[in-house]
């Protein structure tokens, strides 16, 4: 998706918000995963330059908390947003990074289809493929 949207002339503000917003969630929650402040706001944006930089930084913490994991039954505290706390399991909040994403890329393809491209399949066997 990065590359695809790194082809376009002009990427639709839509897109770029949604997908900074998928960058951030998954920083976010990688960090309260390893107990440490985040960086980024929610909503922060990032300019289209900075995307592959920031999800292989991401991509690279989740393998590393992944590879570092002996109980992914864990509780793990956390503060949201909003100031409330909660806690979920290690396992719940990677299925969780992994579901958000998913549905906000299928909110960008939207977003592209709605302005005439043709977004590239995202299903995870064309990915592997």
């Amino acid at each position: 998706m990065i590359q695809q949207c790194k082809a376009l002339d002009s990427v639709p503000e839509p897109c770029e918000r949604l997908f900074s917003h998928v960058l951030n969630a998954h920083h976010i929650w990688n960090h309260r995963l390893m107990g440490i402040p985040n960086t980024y706001a929610v909503w922060e944006m990032h300019g289209i330059d900075k995307w592959e930089d920031i999800h292989y930084e991401n991509q690279r913490t989740s393998f590393e908390i992944i590879s570092n994991t002996d109980n992914f039954e864990k509780r793990v505290g956390y503060e949201n947003s909003e100031g409330r706390t909660f806690a979920n399991e290690t396992k719940d909040i990677l299925f969780h990074i992994i579901n958000h994403s998913t549905h906000h890329r299928a909110q960008i393809m939207m977003e592209l289809r709605n302005t005439g491209v043709v977004p590239e399949p995202l299903d995870y066997v064309h990915y592997k493929r």
